[in-house]
């Protein structure tokens, strides 16, 4: 038993691998296993604000379809009486007309519940289904008929779809004809809606799972390679490079997500809803072209014009990712471009002011200066109400310096340290040694002063001073 425990006893430095070891192996397992329930939570949010966001997008698409369908025919409701019978039979024709997609219709109730209009279920007009409700015991058309009394809004229930029978989720966007005592609206299916959260989550499910997997096998991976590589490894620079490798991890997610969601703000406020508005006066002119009307090619330009704002949107937004002629012609000209299109968009009074250097600015510096300029317009833009904005760029024997200043409402005393945009420039110039100054008064505006030092300054060109 002795010759037994002498040969499986530890050395000194193996007992101080395994004391350095074990509470490392440990305390990593269960920091994983922390990030992995936060990663989970944060995952789990994510997709919430997706369902979140695709069901909204669904109510505006909808709100969009039937406050158009009700501007095509408004002519013949706003001038007819409430007993106008034509006038109410041209109406129904029309809304019977506008089916959409696989399942897509408008719909009429009138007040006492019963259906006037059902392209695609045509047994239910004029039947009266008051009271009617869904497999839950969802109300359905006296709730679209309360909800148009008090003047639209939306609806969700379970409804057989035309196509298949099979019952699923709608969401139905209703208004009202006061003077007819109408309810009209439209609805859509969403269950690909939800069948894509729901696969989402088991991914989310999978990866957790997966992730604690990993967990166990890096956990003892690690062990073994302690114990093969003994004291040869520096616990503390190796945390200390984890850690930062972690923060440098973090930072490139946060930006990338940011550029994403911001990307994702631009084309669903601005080219989404502008081919939304291609797409029905297409359908319209299709309509018309069936109903041989001559004034089939007015909804045609209008929806030509929109898709060149469609192209222009989206010339924008790639110049927003990145301006070529940054690359081109430098700084300055680049400047001059953002702040002359600010002020095209905003009608805000711009002046940009800046001189030929006799250093050229590298690449970050320029980079970070136009980045910061653009961050600090968009601000100004978005909060400061302002009327008039000035950017002055010059260089100096320290380096270069931004100065951007509006007469705008200024920013709060509390807030002016907070604010990711704010965070950005001030990380933007920190890495490249620089300084960022913020004054801010609701009685002067804001002045924002960028300054990076004469390290990120080249030799002059032999031939020509360059620009900026």
């Amino acid at each position: 038993m002795q010759n037994l425990r002498a040969r499986f006893a530890l050395t000194y430095a193996q007992k101080l691998t395994l004391l350095a070891a074990v509470p490392l192996v440990l305390a990593v397992a269960a920091i994983a296993f922390v990030v992995a329930l936060q990663a989970k939570a944060l995952a789990l949010r994510e997709i919430t604000t997706l369902e979140t966001e695709l069901l909204n997008a669904k109510k505006v698409e909808l709100r969009n379809y039937v406050t158009q369908a009700r501007n095509g025919f408004y002519f013949v409701y706003g001038s007819a009486s409430p007993d106008d019978t034509a006038a109410k039979a041209r109406v129904a024709q029309i809304l019977a007309a506008m089916i959409y997609g696989e399942e897509g219709q408008f719909f009429v109730y009138d007040y006492d519940g019963t259906a006037l209009v059902s392209p695609r279920e045509t047994d239910r007009i004029n039947g009266n289904f008051a009271g009617e409700k869904d497999s839950r015991g969802t109300a359905v058309v006296d709730e679209l008929i309360e909800i148009a009394r008090q003047g639209g809004g939306y609806h969700t229930y379970l409804w057989p779809k035309p196509s298949t029978g099979e019952e699923a989720q709608m969401i139905t966007y209703v208004t009202s004809f006061p003077s007819w005592q109408w309810a009209v609206g439209t609805g859509v299916f969403i269950d690909d809606v939800l069948a894509s959260v729901a696969t989402a989550r088991s991914d989310v499910l999978a990866r957790v799972q997966r992730t604690f997997l990993y967990i166990g096998v890096i956990t003892v991976a690690a062990l073994l390679l302690v114990f093969g590589t003994g004291m040869f490894v520096n616990l503390r620079e190796r945390r200390l490079a984890d850690a930062k490798l972690k923060e440098l991890t973090q930072r490139v997610f946060d930006a990338q997500e940011e550029e994403r969601g911001r990307v994702a703000r631009e084309l669903h406020d601005g080219i989404s809803q502008i081919l939304v508005g291609v797409r029905y006066a297409l359908e319209n002119t299709r309509r018309r072209l069936e109903r041989g009307d001559p004034r089939a090619a007015e909804p045609l330009a209008k929806g030509i014009d929109s898709l060149g704002q469609a192209v222009s949107e989206v010339r924008r937004i790639s110049r927003d990712l990145r301006p070529g002629i940054l690359d081109d012609l430098g700084l300055g000209p680049a400047l001059k471009t953002l702040i002359e299109q600010h002020s095209s968009r905003t009608g805000v009074k711009c002046s940009f002011n800046t001189v030929v250097f006799r250093n050229r600015l590298d690449d970050d510096a320029k980079i970070a200066l136009y980045r910061i300029a653009q961050e600090a317009l968009t601000n100004i833009e978005r909060h400061a109400c302002a009327t008039e904005v000035k950017v002055d760029l010059r260089g100096h024997r320290q380096g270069a310096t931004l100065v951007i200043s509006d007469n705008g409402l200024g920013i709060a005393k509390n807030n002016t340290s907070g604010g990711l945009g704010l965070r950005n420039m001030q990380e933007r110039v920190e890495q490249l040694g620089g300084t960022l100054q913020l004054q801010a008064s609701a009685r002067t505006g804001t002045q924002i002063t960028a300054t990076v030092p004469l390290s990120h300054m080249l030799p002059p060109e032999s031939k020509r001073p360059a620009l900026t």
